[in-house]
């Protein structure tokens, strides 16, 4: 409880002596006094901590606490604050500009502890930043674009809805690596939860002080027609339990993946076994939208596991996404690019093609719904015949969210639709490659892969003479792909 809050709760004789011991300047300061107005859990802890994750329900107070915490950061003497959201409108229009934003809760005479005049901040949008009279600046960041804090140093962050970034990891450590000013750089994060392993490895670090709250610690700053909504609407259901009293929940009921599989047979960077094959699977967005580009590279091995060893997956344009697969392509020396042709038809391949004329390419139509392809990819993960190599943060994440009746995350489930393509490629369809598929001539020193009986299309160019020629276990697949390899060793 506030000592706001506890001043009134006490008879109206109390209040009126409390306030008349208050001198001018301390009443004036009163309204803007945020130790006096916040809840203790509002308040940051004491002590050398590295991170303070505000964990807590929709309508907490985290922005105000978030904000004022930047107010007092600057009269400590810190002269520049990042402030990270999850797009530049959300830094702009509720960490700077909102009712609880920073510009909102700075007073005009604010003060430095040493004296020096600070007052409110003054917000130039074109260059993203606020400045304060005692020269603090706070630069502003999109965690769409983590590239912008490469270079820029800090000496306090907050950072507002991690889960809602769209690179979360990578944005948080070139955050982290910012970080580098002063005796003791500090980020203040504040969130509402979801089953993210970014998340969990900020609340197991020992340099992270957790609060936690939810949305009836605020009730009475709350709206009483809220409160009864969102009681009536989603008190005892799991999204009331994660939006409302900040649960994180891992493993989500019905989720075709669960987190346990992924940990048992995760393996290091550099520990595999050789791969007899390795695939990269293209996922294009059939939106306009903030939905990515699915890009997953997976292997098999000699002990005949598969082997998720990439995710390029990206929000880029048609080249742009066309050059990271090709990149991804050779960084792993793959064997062919598999893509899905539901969204773009033929404009895939030409995507693709335009960087690189030479890869093998294979197409494939998505005839049965996404969890129907879903579930033979899951139960190889339960069989424990999967393995992903490093963290896949992102991926993970995304295939936790599937469920037998749909995707429960937001938007497309990009990642995991590459995913499922590169390993029904590798391990569910191997059988039917070797019957059903062979390498045909489209043209002269070109050739695709394509079903038996069925006519290669000249106008789509797979391999040439001078590139990748064949999967590396496909050694008897055709007599003319042997005619072409001796060709082209005399």
């Amino acid at each position: 409880m506030s000592k706001a809050s506890l001043l009134a709760r006490l008879d109206t004789e109390t209040r009126r002596k409390f306030i008349a011991s208050l001198s001018e300047q301390e009443r004036a300061y009163l309204p803007h006094n945020w130790a006096f107005w916040a809840r203790p859990a509002q308040l940051a802890p004491k002590g050398a901590w590295e991170t303070w994750l505000i964990l807590a329900g929709r309508g907490f107070g985290k922005t105000r606490s978030g904000a004022e915490w930047v107010r007092e950061k600057v009269k400590e003497g810190c002269s520049r604050i990042a402030i990270v959201a999850a797009t530049a409108a959300d830094a702009r229009d509720v960490m700077v500009e909102g009712e609880s934003g920073i510009a909102a809760v700075c007073w005009e005479h604010d003060v430095t502890h040493e004296g020096e005049g600070m007052g409110r901040p003054k917000y130039e949008p074109s260059k993203r930043r606020l400045t304060w009279a005692n020269g603090a600046q706070a630069i502003l960041y999109s965690a769409e674009e983590p590239d912008r804090l490469r270079g820029p140093q800090h000496d306090a962050a907050w950072a507002d809805e991690i889960c809602a970034w769209q690179y979360g990891r990578d944005t948080w450590d070139m955050l982290q690596f910012g970080l580098r000013l002063g005796e003791l750089p500090q980020c203040c994060l504040t969130t509402t939860p979801k089953p993210m392993a970014l998340l969990r490895d900020v609340m197991l670090d020992a340099g992270t002080v957790v609060t936690g709250g939810s949305t009836y610690d605020n009730a009475a700053n709350l709206a009483p027609g809220f409160m009864r909504a969102i009681a009536k609407k989603y008190e005892g259901t799991r999204l009331g339990r994660q939006e409302l009293h900040a649960e994180i929940l891992d493993d989500m009921q019905g989720a075709l993946w669960q987190r346990e599989w992924f940990d048992k047979g995760r393996r290091a960077p550099g520990s595999i076994v050789e791969l007899v094959r390795v695939v990269v699977a293209v996922d294009p967005t059939g939106s306009r939208g903030g939905d990515a580009t699915g890009i997953v590279v997976a292997g098999k091995g000699v002990d005949g596991r598969a082997y998720v060893l990439a995710d390029y997956s990206c929000n880029l344009s048609p080249s742009g996404w066309g050059r990271r697969a090709i990149d991804a392509y050779r960084r792993y020396d793959a064997d062919r690019v598999v893509a899905e042709t539901n969204f773009g038809g033929e404009m895939v391949e030409a995507t693709i093609r335009t960087v690189d004329v030479s890869v093998p390419y294979k197409a494939v139509h998505a005839s049965r719904g996404k969890v129907v392809r879903a579930e033979p990819i899951a139960a190889l993960y339960e069989q424990g015949r999967v393995s992903h190599v490093g963290k896949l943060d992102e991926l993970e994440d995304q295939c936790c969210l599937m469920a037998a009746n749909g995707f429960e995350g937001e938007g497309s489930p990009d990642r995991v639709d590459a995913l499922v393509w590169a390993l029904t490629e590798l391990m569910v369809e191997s059988v039917d490659d070797d019957e059903n598929w062979t390498m045909k001539q489209a043209a002269p020193g070109i050739f695709n892969w394509v079903r038996k009986g069925v006519r290669a299309q000249d106008e789509t160019p797979t391999v040439r003479h001078d590139g990748p020629l064949v999967p590396r276990h496909y050694t008897d697949i055709s007599t003319l792909v042997d005619d072409m390899i001796r060709s082209t060793t005399r």
